[in-house]
């Protein structure tokens, strides 16, 4: 690497060390580390004293930047200052505008409004404007007028817990508006939402709700379409999420067409046509960070290979990820962004070195010409899942472990319904409405039915044995010894260093089996209900206050956040009866609900399994005794199904284990 890569490389560093701040202890590591690398670089390259006070006062700006750009703090004008304090209800009336689409989903809705007046007072500031029930969809650029409670967001009691205000504050809002009725009072004109809802709404009704939202998806990006949670979740399973995220890849696969088709034409014709693409797609696509990525790299690549230089990949990957934390700093701590930088680097860096690495061993025991198909094929995803999996470890606790076989087996279905879905959205945008009627049903008939067969191969790939290994969320500290570890194997200037690295690999799985093999009780409560968790090496058994829905997906987050794929028993204390059972029944190989119309457990019975064991105590009303391992619990039940340590004795002990 010469001097500007390093230059870049440390630029980012900065920018990525100021956005995840820890701290006074965060902060000595970050600036001694930067202290370090900047005297390094100096006596390598012999920088001149200006160019070092030069490169210091750049990195001090990036600092104050990033440092800066993540804290967003509410105006003197914001709603937050007409919350009311205590638990004083108010009815308020506030008028806004709608920043965004607010689909309906379980009879309610949700959107970001602009507020623009307040209880009579003019306001400038944001708000979540939650409808419930909602008869129809909110629109983006809709003018509402509604009464309501101005209320504070909850905080996730627990980090696998959805966390509203923090999910809220990212986008520069800190309340929420809560109100059963809305009144539009204007819709603004909003060109591009209405094109995203016509191809989408076109596409489900010609090719059906999977098939025509997995190819709106193709065009739209999953965070623009309502996709069904199983459609998602067995594309996750199957290590195909990207699929669904407007990425690279969509852009690579619509300006490979169009550089295709034009070229024949003159440089001007090439890069406009070039130019237009990407800007039609990010106009579809939004501006998420992934997006944005695609584009601006997609952008500088083409202006370089028109202009007869050759490309450095890694420059302008760097270069790019440089330019957008510096116009948005809180865009280091996206998920997105994390995933799809580390994709990248992963296919500027390794992609090339496996594919040689697989021509060269894979050629002793494949046939030569099967090798050199393969090769290609299986290099892509492999870097990728290589620079991602300790992101994907730290963020979701679990790893795809058929990936590489579901990328290998959709990547000859996943290019063409791209490019056909693009094509596709383009005609339903551009012909008029009586030839679409005619014309449309014809084309969509055979994509649906590659969107069918890409489905079915995704559904039966992600109920394969074992589709996902749960490892549960590891420390920071825990994924950066992984890194460390695979950092030899996903670089090859430090391929000497690959065997010596495996302890460190070892290490960190030793901590984390220790983890996860370790007893622990976990009370979580959040939103009026209760989850108890109990572990023991490996085995997990839970208890729910309530039998909804939304309890139900949250217990199964909590079960896989800790690393359990099913529990040995689960117990619902809700006796409001549910129609959700068939939520509950595969958390679990044995349930007991109380829902259904008797107790969980009558006197004399327990629920037991190796190291876990629940029993009502003899002669006790809704008193519980709860062992894991050898530490007995003592539990009272109040309320719809709430739990509580008993305080009437000590907590753990008092109990005599049972004959």
């Amino acid at each position: 690497m010469n001097v500007a890569l390093w230059l870049v490389l440390l630029m980012l560093a900065t920018q990525l060390g100021a956005a995840f701040p820890q701290g006074i202890q965060h902060w000595c590591v970050v600036l001694v580390g930067l202290a370090a690398a900047v005297l390094l670089i100096c006596r390598r390259f012999a920088l001149s004293g200006w160019k070092l006070f030069v490169l210091v006062v750049v990195l001090c700006g990036l600092l104050l930047r990033s440092s800066i750009g993540q804290v967003a703090t509410p105006t003197p004008l914001d709603p937050l200052q007409l919350v009311p304090s205590g638990s004083d209800a108010q009815q308020l009336v506030i008028e806004g505008r709608a920043l965004a689409d607010a689909p309906v989903r379980r009879g309610r809705c949700q959107a970001l409004l602009q507020v623009h007046h307040l209880a009579g007072q003019v306001r400038d500031g944001r708000t979540e404007l939650v409808v419930d029930p909602c008869p129809q969809l909110v629109r983006k650029g809709s003018w509402v007028r509604a009464q309501g409670q101005l209320v504070m967001p909850a905080v996730a009691t627990h980090p696998l817990l959805p966390n509203p205000a923090e999910r809220l504050a990212a986008r520069g809002c800190w309340t929420q508006f809560r109100t059963k009725t809305v009144e539009l009072i204007h819709q603004d004109h909003t060109p591009l939402a209405d094109r995203r809802r016509q191809i989408a709404a076109r596409f489900q009704e010609l090719a059906g709700e999977h098939s025509g939202g997995l190819l709106a998806a193709l065009v739209l990006g999953g965070a623009h379409v309502e996709l069904s949670s199983e459609l998602r979740e067995a594309f996750r399973v199957a290590g195909l999420s990207h699929a669904l995220a407007a990425s690279g890849f969509h852009l690579s696969v619509l300006l490979g067409a169009t550089l295709a088709l034009t070229r024949r034409g003159c440089m001007p014709l090439r890069l406009a046509a070039g130019v237009g693409a990407m800007a039609v797609f990010l106009a579809l696509a939004g501006g998420q960070p992934s997006v944005v990525r695609a584009v601006l790299m997609g952008a500088a690549a083409l202006l370089i290979r028109e202009r007869g230089s050759r490309v450095q990949p890694l420059g302008v990957l760097l270069s790019t990820l440089v330019v957008m934390l510096v116009l948005n700093p809180a865009w280091a701590r996206s998920i997105g962004f994390q995933l799809s930088a580390a994709a990248t680097a992963g296919l500027v860096l390794s992609a090339q070195p496996l594919e040689q690495w697989l021509l060269q061993h894979g050629s002793q025991r494949c046939p030569q010409r099967w090798i050199t198909v393969l090769a290609p094929a299986l290099s892509v995803p492999m870097a990728a899942l290589l620079w991602t999996l300790p992101l994907q470890i730290l963020h979701f606790g679990s790893v795809p472990l058929y990936s590489l076989m579901s990328n290998l087996m959709a990547a000859p279905l996943l290019a063409p319904l791209t490019l056909a879905a693009m094509t596709l959205a383009l005609l339903t945008l551009v012909l008029p409405t009586a030839i679409a009627a005619l014309v449309m049903p014809v084309l969509v008939w055979p994509v649906q039915q590659l969107a069918a067969l890409l489905i079915a191969l995704v559904g039966w790939m992600s109920a394969w044995p074992h589709a996902q290994l749960l490892t549960g969320h590891p420390q920071p500290w825990v994924v950066l010894v992984v890194v460390l570890a695979f950092l030899p194997w996903a670089l090859p200037a430090l391929q000497r260093w690959r065997w010596r690295a495996f302890p460190l690999f070892l290490l960190a799985t030793l901590l984390q089996a220790g983890v996860q093999l370790s007893d622990e009780v976990v009370l979580v409560q959040q939103w009026g209900r209760q989850w108890l968790l109990a572990r023991h090496q490996g085995r997990a058994a839970l208890m729910s206050s309530h039998g909804d829905l939304l309890s139900c997906q949250l217990a199964q987050q909590l079960a896989q956040g800790y690393g359990h794929r099913r529990l040995d028993w689960l117990v619902v204390m809700d006796p409001v009866a549910s129609d959700h059972i068939s939520c509950w029944m595969p958390l679990a190989h044995t349930l007991r609900a109380e829902h259904q119309g008797q107790p969980p457990l009558l006197q004399g019975q327990r629920l037991q399994s190796p190291g876990l064991m629940l029993r009502p105590l003899p002669g006790q009303d809704r008193l519980w005794q709860l062992r894991v391992n050898a530490q007995l619990h003592r539990l009272k039940q109040s309320g719809r199904g709430a739990l509580r340590w008993d305080h009437a004795g000590e907590a753990f002990g008092e109990v005599a284990e049972p004959g």
